[in-house]
């Protein structure tokens, strides 16, 4: 080798041989991390810890975010429109329940009306820590599926705010967008509201089955009972339904009874375990079994119509609105008792129902029935019959004023009378014993409204009778001149201030407004005649005795206020006058009611509607039987309905009356009524002397002086008697042999009537003046005389037969 020196090679670019890496040891100077050596293997799936740990730290923060956003964004909604959907439910006078009407079986009350057994009984079944724990509970739901799946009993996995939110807030799919929903709703509803009212709005929202919505609903349909009135027992088997309603409803489902007892001793169970029940307690505890379903319990039978007549009280009298009742809360507890109103439904079953035979009188078909019964002293209706059954007749007897009243309306004539100091139109003061002429279609003196002469019942003539017998016998003419003696516009006002609504169909003055072309309903009518049963005080009917929304707040009812309507006096002279009706008039079938009564019947034009207005002094209650036809709804007669030639107010209507009474005020002392009459009411009178201008009326222009003793022949014409004498009285062609007493006729021959009482025919009267029979009346052909019929026939303004 060379000794000169070798170039030395580039550090730069020469080659490198590689380095070793050497391990600094321990406690040596710091040197390069050596490099971890490859994973190999199933090792390289694993992540690192630090893969690991960051993952963590960005789901948590993912999620973390995620749920600030969602809790920022999900709001609280307003209330599911279901879920606030109420019925409104209708108690009789002693709390039991009438009815309930509405879209949804459901009564929202406050947890202070839910007893703490049931309370206690629903945390056991559905969340038993659920006033210690948060909205959302992850131990409620590893708990629930252990329980499950170790057949420890259901549990929902769902804590009761969660159920809360669910019924209350959303609907009821199962969808992930309503749970998320529903956990953040949950969460903000703790923060917001109190376990207390969480727990109302669960109670009140949870299905129960049997149409069952909350613990008010559901406790009266299994058990008929309020919430406040569960005991431990009945609570537990409430709340086992809540898991499974069709399931547990040990009724509908029999087989299933061994799984609904077992629920139910779970329940217990838990609420011997929380310490709400003592074991004792729990160990006497018997399985409660339910009451049957009721099938009906919508508006079948009375309610429909009840609830009909309720709702229209309380939105005539603007108690609350026809959209406040739509939407449900009420709880109005109703004058209506249920031992009189179940007395009334038998009343009608027993005298017209029962007597019906629809497939072979068609006319049956066509009947129909109201009524309604007030207490006269406090105006509270008791009892009130609207038909057959709702859902088959859906007009409703109590309200309906579409029929005429009849003759029911001459009480209010003479009412009038002896209100106004009314004089006939000879000067005589209206009273009892004032006469009029009964002669059918008999001219109205003094209206100038046209000629006006109504028909008496069956075109009965009853000449001279006093106006309690024309009241007994409903006599058309009488009353007709009656209303224009006392003046129509006061008629009408008097009927208006007994109580019948100004606004009354046909209410109108003239003097038909006496043979009762008005069309009231029963409930009108029974208003006005509780006012004569009250000595002509009067107070406005009403039907609620409380009513509160939610079960929480009254609803301020209209002040109960009275007014003397009429003079006692004049009241009370009319009761005496309708007593007659019922001892010796039309209304004798209303005797059966075995107690001092006093009452009007009332048939409708063409007898399309039967009455009886009638009272005691204790009840005052008005009954119609009407017709009409169920597909047209036109008005029909009643001619030969149950079997009866006709149906008038004597007959199916005052023995409704006189049955419904009876057992009405079974158990009550009768008392007879006390009476101020009107002085001279028992006195008799002379009638009257006033000379009709139409010959037809019988008689009266001839001869002799009004006690037929005298009379004197007439200058123009000897062949005439020209002084004295009613068709009642002597007197002979000449006026000198005329009969010496002059007495009225009383019972007269039901077809003849050709001659006057005790002489005097339209020609001049007999030969001697002496030989007339006892009818009245007499027409120029000799025909006439009718002793008429019950109830009064009359005519519509002189020209059909109009209602008696």
């Amino acid at each position: 080798m060379s000794d000169e020196p070798q170039p030395q090679p580039n550090e730069d670019s020469a080659p490198r041989e590689p380095e070793t890496a050497e391990v600094p040891a321990a406690g040596g100077p710091a040197g390069k991390k050596p490099k971890r050596p490859a994973r190999t293997g199933w090792r390289r799936i694993i992540p690192t810890w630090r893969v690991v740990l960051g993952t963590f730290v960005l789901g948590v923060l993912l999620l973390t975010g995620m749920f600030f956003l969602g809790y920022s964004m999900v709001k609280i909604p307003s209330a599911n429109a279901f879920a606030i959907k109420q019925s409104n439910v209708y108690l009789y006078s002693d709390g039991s329940q009438l009815a309930r009407d509405g879209e949804v079986n459901r009564e929202i009350i406050p947890l202070s009306q839910v007893s703490k057994a049931a309370q206690h009984a629903v945390l056991a079944a559905e969340d038993r820590d659920f006033y210690t724990e948060s909205a959302i509970d992850p131990k409620a739901m590893v708990r629930a599926g252990w329980n499950t799946a170790t057949g420890k009993g259901k549990q929902s996995g769902s804590t009761i705010t969660q159920q809360y939110v669910k019924n209350y807030y959303l609907a009821q799919e199962q969808t992930v967008t309503r749970k998320v929903k529903e956990f953040f709703i949950s969460i903000k509803l703790d923060r917001t509201e109190s376990k207390d009212q969480i727990l109302e709005g669960y109670l009140n929202t949870s299905y129960f089955g049997r149409n069952a919505y909350g613990i008010q609903a559901a406790a009266q349909a299994y058990y008929g009972i309020d919430a406040t009135e569960l005991d431990p027992a009945k609570a537990a088997y409430l709340a086992a339904l809540v898991n499974a309603p069709s399931e547990y409803d040990v009724v509908a489902h029999p087989e299933n009874k061994a799984a609904a007892q077992a629920r139910w001793n779970y329940v217990l169970n838990g609420m011997v375990k929380k310490g709400w029940l003592t074991q004792s307690k729990r160990a006497d505890l018997t399985f409660p079994m339910p009451k049957e379903q009721t099938v009906a319990i919508g508006k079948s039978g009375q309610r429909g119509y009840a609830i009909e007549a309720i709702n229209q009280y309380l939105t005539t009298n603007k108690i609350v609105t026809a959209d406040e009742l739509q939407a449900g809360g009420y709880r109005i507890t109703t004058t209506l008792q249920k031992s009189k109103q179940d007395a009334f439904v038998k009343a009608v079953d027993d005298q017209v129902i029962s007597k019906l035979d629809k497939k072979n009188r068609k006319v049956d078909n066509y009947v129909r029935a109201g009524g309604a019964s007030v207490d006269p002293k406090t105006g509270k209706v008791v009892a009130m019959y609207g038909g057959i059954d709702f859902v088959k007749q859906y007009t409703n007897g109590v309200t309906r004023r579409d029929f005429q009243v009849g003759s029911t309306f001459k009480p209010f004539v003479f009412t009038s009378a002896v209100q106004n100091h009314s004089e006939t139109q000879d000067g005589r003061v209206i009273n009892p014993n004032t006469i009029y002429d009964g002669t059918n279609k008999r001219p109205v003196q003094g209206w100038d409204g046209g000629t006006y002469d109504p028909e008496n019942e069956d075109q009965g003539s009853y000449g001279n009778v006093t106006v309690r017998e024309a009241t007994d016998k409903s006599i058309n003419s009488v009353y007709a001149q009656m209303a224009v003696d006392v003046g129509s516009d006061e008629v009408k006002g008097t009927a208006i201030d007994l109580g019948l609504p100004s606004t009354t169909p046909e209410l109108v003055a003239s003097p038909s407004i006496a043979l009762g072309v008005a069309r009231a309903s029963v409930l009108d009518m029974a208003e006005a005649y509780a006012t004569l049963a009250n000595h002509g005080r009067h107070g406005t009917y009403t039907m609620v005795e409380k009513i509160t929304k939610d079960s929480t707040s009254d609803v301020a009812l209209p002040e109960k206020r009275t007014s003397q309507a009429v003079s006692r006096e004049a009241a009370d002279t009319t009761t005496a006058v309708l007593q007659s009706v019922v001892e010796n008039g039309t209304a004798t079938a209303a005797q059966a009611a075995g107690r001092p009564a006093a009452g009007k019947t009332g048939t409708a034009e063409e007898d399309t509607a039967a009455w009886f207005a009638g009272y005691t002094p204790d009840l005052a209650t008005v009954v119609s039987v009407m017709g009409q036809d169920p597909v047209t709804g036109a008005h029909k007669s009643l001619y030969g309905a149950m079997g009866l030639e006709r149906v008038n107010g004597g007959g199916a209507p005052a023995e409704i009356w006189a049955q419904f009474t009876k057992e009405a005020l079974k158990g009550k002392t009768a008392t007879d009524f006390d009476l101020q009459i009107q002085p001279g009411s028992d006195e008799s009178q002379a009638p009257s002397t006033d000379v009709p201008v139409d010959p037809t009326t019988g008689g009266q222009d001839t001869g002799g002086t009004t006690d037929g003793t005298t009379g004197s022949p007439d200058p123009e014409d000897p062949t005439q008697g020209q002084t004295g004498g009613t068709t009642d009285t002597g007197g002979t062609t000449d006026g000198t042999t005329g009969d010496p007493t002059g007495t009225p006729g009383t019972t007269g021959d039901p077809t003849s009537g050709d001659t006057t009482t005790d002489g005097g025919t339209t020609d001049g009267g007999t030969t001697d003046g002496s030989s007339g029979d006892t009818a009245t009346g007499g027409t120029t052909d000799g025909t006439g005389g009718d002793t008429g019929g019950d109830d009064g026939g009359g005519e519509t303004e002189g020209t059909t037969t109009g209602p008696g």
